[in-house]
C-alpha cells in the first residue's frame, strides 16, 4: 500500500538524501515538500528543496515555503556541517523552478482537510511548520493519520548540546505542541541515527550508481567529515521498511524550561515512569545499518535510471 506523505524538512544534506530516497520508492507518493528554517535559514532550505526536485527531474512534485524562524525565538543560527549553501558546497546550480505560491502550513492544513487520515507527515527538520498548522487548525489533529519524524534523544547526549538534539533545540516549543498532540507518532532520535554511519566505502559505492548517486556521494562526504550520521533518510527508510528499525513505546516530552537542558527530549519507558500515562510515540533504538544502506543504493540507482530517461 502506498503511503501519502508531506515531507517537511530543512535541507541539509542528509534531508537531500532523504528526499532523493522516497523519489526512488513506490511506497510512498509524495503530496509536496515543505521548508522550514533550521539547518540553515528558510532562503536555502527551500531553494535547496526545488533544487533537489530538479536534479531529480521532479519538478512535478511542488515545494511550499514556511516558518522562517522558531515559535518563540528570533532567528537561530543554524549548523555548519552541511556547508555555506546547506548542501556540502560541492558547487550544485542554483534552482531554476519557482517555489508554490501557497505557505508551508496552508498547504499542509489543506490536504490533510482534503484526505482525513491518508496524510502522514514525514518530519526531517524542526517542527515549527506543524505547530503552527496545528495552532491554525486545531481539527487537523486526528485527521493527521501519523507523524514520523527526525528529533530528539531518547537514552544518549544530544548532538547541540550535552542533552538536545538539533531539531528539537532550534523549537523546542513546536516540538513540545506537536509531542502534546495526540497524533500517532514515530521518533528517530540520535539513539538509532547514530547507528548509521556513513563511511568511505559506502559512499563509494553510492558514487559508482552514476550522476545521481555521485552527487549523493560527493554531499554525504563533505557533511561526514563534521557528523558521519545519516539522520533524515531514517526516516523515509522507514516508511519503505519498516523491519530495518527496532524500538519500544514511550511517552515523549520536550524541556522548553530549563536553560540548563532547553530542547532536551525527555523519554518514559517503564511502567513506573509512565505513572498511567498512555504512551504517545514509538521511539526507535535501533537499525540494520547494512541493510539500511543497501537499500539507499537500489532506490538511489532508480532515481538514476528514471531521471537519466527525462534528460
Amino acid at each position: 500500500m502506498t503511503e501519502r506523505i508531506i515531507i517537511d524538512c530543512d535541507p541539509g544534506v542528509d534531508d537531500a538524501a532523504a528526499i532523493l530516497l522516497a523519489f526512488g520508492s513506490s511506497e510512498v507518493e509524495i503530496l509536496g515538500i515543505t521548508a522550514v528554517a533550521g539547518n540553515i535559514p528558510l532562503e536555502k532550505t527551500e531553494a535547496n528543496a526545488r533544487l533537489i526536485c530538479e536534479l531529480a527531474n521532479r519538478t512535478d512534485i511542488p515545494v511550499f515555503q514556511g516558518c522562517g524562524r522558531p515559535l518563540l525565538y528570533p532567528e537561530r543560527a543554524g549548523v555548519t556541517v552541511h556547508g555555506d549553501d546547506g548542501l556540502g558546497d560541492i558547487g550544485l546550480p542554483k534552482p531554476a523552478s519557482a517555489p508554490a505560491e501557497r505557505t508551508a502550513v496552508q498547504f499542509i492544513i489543506d490536504q490533510v482537510r482534503a484526505a482525513p487520515g491518508e496524510v502522514t507527515l514525514a518530519v526531517l527538520g524542526p517542527m515549527t511548520n506543524i505547530a503552527v498548522a496545528l495552532s491554525i487548525d486545531p481539527g487537523i489533529a486526528p485527521l493527521i493519520r501519523r507523524i514520523v519524524f527526525m528529533g530528539g534523544a531518547a537514552f544518549c547526549p544530544g548532538n547541540i548540546k550535552e542533552r538536545a538534539e538539533f531539531n528539537f533545540y532550534f523549537d523546542p516549543h513546536a516540538a513540545q505542541a506537536v509531542m502534546a498532540s495526540g497524533i500517532p507518532m514515530i521518533m528517530f532520535g540520535l539513539d538509532v541515527t547514530h547507528k548509521a554511519i556513513i563511511t568511505q566505502e559506502r559512499t563509494e559505492r553510492l558514487k559508482s550508481l552514476g550522476r545521481i548517486g555521485g552527487i549523493i556521494a560527493d554531499m554525504l562526504n563533505a557533511y561526514g567529515a563534521g557528523d558521519p550520521c545519516l539522520h533524515d533518510p531514517c526516516v523515509i527508510a522507514y516508511l519503505i521498511e519498516p523491519a530495518i528499525f527496532s524500538g519500544v513505546q514511550g511517552f515523549v516530552e520536550v524541556d522548553c524550561v530549563s536553560p540548563l537542558a532547553i530542547g532536551q527530549s525527555v523519554v518514559s519507558v517503564t511502567k513506573r515512569e509512565l505513572a498511567g500515562r498512555a504512551p504517545n510515540c514509538f521511539v526507535m533504538t535501533d537499525v540494520d545499518a547494512d541493510r539500511l544502506f543497501a537499500l539507499l543504493e537500489e532506490r538511489y540507482a532508480h532515481v538514476e535510471r528514471e531521471s537519466s530517461k527525462a534528460l
